[in-house]
């Protein structure tokens, strides 16, 4: 009988599979494929275990409850999907550097990686910066994400060694440490790299509350877990932080063409901001 109300306990209704939905919309603007039922399953029923709840109907009951708020952290961080790499696409790497070549970025850039993960766009942005200007100027990334769980990962800026494979042997020795004893196997990013970067959680259907502008912003391989009126709110959102003139980089696989005529495409996922 016990083994019977686990099965059954395991088990999502189209209903409740759609009530949750719904409610990760609600707090982040995310569309879930109706074909993640099994992901949101998985995901989840590992808490309605922890949380001795007998179905998904108690776990909706505990994410509607205002007073539960870490628990809706949670499901969050749990139903948001964080896959990055050092210097993934390396194309809008040759772009940032194009840019600075032409002197176009100077030594008080500011860059965002608008969905910074566990930290890894965010980090490639810097050491990019610092191979460039070096630490001492005034430069500066922020990285963003809504999910509190990587932005811890991020922030602790320690990496597997085996993840340092596409970053240049030069800025790794220069701005990386080695671990070694019981941290043999894994890598850091050094302090004086990480004074330049900060991490903070961020909804991007909400707008950015910063006093300064950004020169660049990395907004990849995030638009297609949106709806197109979504992707077009996240986009003005971005222009409203971003300097004129300055450059919105999108996933290769992404397009933004034709959301704002003031977006000029410069080259593929590459669009610069004339006002």
């Amino acid at each position: 009988m016990t083994e019977l109300l686990m099965r059954e306990s395991r088990f999502i209704s189209d209903q409740q599979f759609q009530q949750i939905r719904d409610w990760l919309y609600q707090r982040s603007g995310i569309h879930l494929n109706a074909t993640k039922k099994s992901l949101v399953t998985g995901r989840l029923y590992k808490r309605l275990t922890e949380l001795d709840l007998a179905d998904f109907d108690a776990y909706l009951q505990l994410l509607r409850d205002p007073q539960q708020s870490k628990e809706a952290e949670m499901a969050l961080n749990l139903l948001t999907t964080n896959e990055t790499y050092f210097f993934r696409e390396p194309k809008h790497f040759e772009f940032l550097q194009s840019l600075i070549t032409r002197g176009e970025l100077q030594k008080r850039v500011r860059v965002w990686s608008a969905a910074a993960s566990t930290g890894e766009e965010a980090f490639s942005i810097a050491l990019a910066l610092a191979g460039q200007f070096g630490l001492q100027d005034p430069w500066q990334v922020t990285g963003t994400d809504i999910n509190t769980r990587v932005l811890a990962r991020a922030r602790a800026a320690v990496y597997p060694l085996q993840d340092s494979q596409k970053i240049d042997q030069a800025l790794l020795k220069a701005f990386c440490v080695k671990g070694v004893g019981k941290d043999n196997g894994w890598f850091r990013i050094r302090p004086e790299i990480r004074q330049h970067v900060q991490f903070q959680q961020h909804n991007l259907m909400l707008p950015l509350q910063t006093t300064q502008k950004f020169d660049v912003i990395f907004l990849r391989n995030v638009l297609i877990y949106f709806e197109l009126e979504d992707k077009k709110r996240i986009v003005l959102n971005m222009l409203d932080v971003l300097k004129p003139g300055g450059y919105l980089l999108v996933g290769h696989s992404e397009s933004i063409h034709g959301y704002d005529p003031r977006l000029v495409q410069q080259r593929p996922a590459c669009y610069r901001y004339q006002p």
